[in-house]
């Protein structure tokens, strides 16, 4: 069950990310004459895509409630601060993406534009601080067990929520370069491909500070990650990030999608590996998870819903690839 719950998070680290990310470049396009290409590439990116995108973030709750219910309680208490803003930002974000298309006056696509590009923001900063406070060994068992504000707001958590805002804003940028590429705006694709390198050394930036920040702060965590079973993933995801550069400086666009993502995918399964079977302070996997019966109900609930799910979301993606590349020859004379 916590194998299969990673991986949802995983997709939506992926996916998620990269749609908040879309939103972080739409607040970095420029006015409303200057960026309105940009804006335009990214909306026809994650138009057809972003409400699926958080379908994973609500398998991955559902997962949590039914698996592991005693951590849900904790985190969800504990973490209620974040949460709830994060919450507030995938509403406030989504609402605003749809009005700003319907919207005739400028004033108002301003307004709903504005809104959606800063909750892109702060809906990954503080999905990051959630994040950062369970891998600090922040979150206590027990209903609201922890300090409402320390638990988040505290170095590791506010390191995370910086690391989650520009690996949104870079996996965006690897992914834009091959959509305009593809639709014929080649000088789109060199700008993001600009914005990519930059993003992409920041990033890396970040990782390391975060590295010396878990040494100070979470020093368990950190023996993991460098000496114990979860180095692979972190020498995975430093390959990857790193052999990702070159790729974005040849215009290897396609290929420095897979590299980007191995990159993320490292991290994220890293602090993974290195915090199992811990899964709250003192609290094991073991203890934690719920009964045999309601694991196995579950799981078998997950394979049925996996057969029509899985082809669906595949269909859709595939679909609005072919699309794109349609649209492309239909614009060539």
């Amino acid at each position: 069950m916590l194998a299969v719950l990673w991986v949802g998070l995983t997709a939506y680290v992926l996916f998620g990310g990269a749609d908040f990310g879309g939103g972080v470049w739409d607040l970095l396009s420029g006015g409303a004459g200057t960026g309105r290409r940009r804006r335009e590439l990214v909306e026809h990116s994650i138009g057809p895509v972003w409400e699926a995108n958080h379908v994973w973030l609500i398998f991955v709750i559902v997962l949590m409630w039914t698996g592991i219910p005693s951590v849900f309680a904790a985190v969800a208490s504990t973490l209620y601060v974040p949460l709830t803003l994060a919450a507030l930002g995938i509403i406030a974000r989504g609402a605003a993406f749809a009005f700003r298309k319907a919207s005739t006056r400028l004033w108002q696509q301003r307004l709903f534009g504005a809104t959606f590009a800063f909750s892109s923001v702060v809906t990954p900063f503080f999905l990051g601080t959630a994040a950062g406070a369970i891998a600090s060994g922040r979150v206590p068992p027990g209903i609201a067990r922890g300090d409402l504000v320390t638990s988040w707001a505290n170095p590791t958590s506010l390191t995370a929520g910086a690391l989650a805002v520009g690996t949104a804003a870079y996996l965006a940028a690897c992914y834009l370069t091959r959509d305009a590429e593809r639709t014929g705006q080649p000088d789109l694709a060199e700008e993001f491909r600009r914005r990519a390198l930059v993003t992409g050394v920041v990033v890396g930036v970040l990782s390391a500070a975060g590295l010396l920040v878990l040494h100070a702060d979470a020093p368990g965590l950190f023996a993991e990650l460098t000496s114990g079973r979860a180095l692979p993933f972190l020498v995975l995801s430093v390959v990857a990030g790193v052999a990702s550069l070159p790729l974005l400086w040849l215009r290897r666009y396609r290929e420095v999608r897979i590299t980007a993502a191995l990159a993320v995918v490292g991290l994220l399964w890293g602090w993974g590996v290195g915090q199992y079977p811990v899964l709250l302070p003192g609290v094991t996997l073991r203890e934690a998870a719920a009964t045999t019966s309601v694991l196995a109900a579950s799981l078998g609930s997950l394979a049925v819903g996996a057969v029509l799910l899985v082809p669906s979301l595949w269909w859709l993606y595939a679909t609005f690839q072919r699309e794109h590349t349609a649209g492309r020859e239909r614009a060539e004379p």
